[in-house]
């Protein structure tokens, strides 16, 4: 079972604390299983920690709120060596690649190292559910805002290009995400940047934004264009997705 179209589901949420559990999915990553349509089996998702440098205390996390969730779960490592043999054929056996976030820059390099890049595009077009949480919403994007560098923001631009914009996450946490989003748009780096609140995502068919969807109220996702007076901002109202059963 396959999305019936390429989708992207970029994300500045996901997660979030259990009470017997460090980590749970939130509402955004069962969206990203919704929207691969699979159904009469446990969903495949393939996690992919390289913004971490595949951390091992984290994939653990991953893995058991994925156990908590009903969800079969395969981290791709690609440090110190990739951890199976065959990658493409790994990634395209998965409903969702759900891609976590940390340094967006190290993730692009490593990925383009591997020839990841390559086939994250593969496994796009032929159905698989792309998303994740920050670099793992950027890495969808041409580019954005990001912290890879050091505690001051910079942009990145050599992101995979799958969707033909910039992207800002953590609009709402991050209070210089939003300036410098605004001045590479106004500068043309990007010639329009799609942004999302904290817990807020974006859903895109093809390279067209279909929906805003959200597991936190209040929130707001936002596209930002180039003017005539220099930069307008429109906010787009997400939908609530539901609360996840446990």
């Amino acid at each position: 079972m396959t999305a019936p179209e390429p989708t992207i589901l970029a994300t500045s949420g996901g997660h979030r604390a259990g009470t017997r559990t460090r980590l749970l999915f939130d509402a955004l990553v069962h969206h990203a299983v919704d929207l691969s349509g699979v159904h009469g089996r446990r969903p495949r998702i393939l996690y992919v920690g390289t913004a971490t440098g595949d951390a091992e205390h984290v994939t653990a996390r991953v893995a058991e709120a994925a156990r908590v969730a009903g969800y079969d779960l395969t981290p791709l490592q690609l440090f110190p060596m990739p951890n199976v043999e065959d990658v493409e054929g790994t990634v395209l056996a998965h409903d969702v690649v759900w891609v976590m976030g940390g340094s967006v820059a190290n993730l692009l390099a490593v990925w383009r190292v591997h020839g990841l890049d390559v086939i994250m595009r593969r496994a796009w077009q032929a159905g698989v559910v792309l998303a994740g949480v920050s670099a793992g919403s950027i890495c969808w994007f041409e580019g954005g805002a990001t912290d890879s560098f050091g505690p001051g923001l910079r942009p990145v631009t050599d992101g995979l290009g799958l969707l033909p914009y910039g992207n800002g996450v953590h609009y709402d946490s991050d209070v210089g995400r939003r300036p410098l989003i605004h001045r590479l748009v106004a500068e043309g780096v990007f010639r329009t940047a799609h942004c999302t609140d904290d817990g807020v995502g974006l859903v895109y068919r093809g390279t067209e934004l279909v929906e805003a969807v959200a597991e936190l109220p209040g929130k707001g996702a936002y596209v930002v264009r180039r003017a005539d007076a220099g930069v307008v901002e429109e906010r787009i109202e997400p939908r609530m997705l539901p609360a996840p059963r446990l």
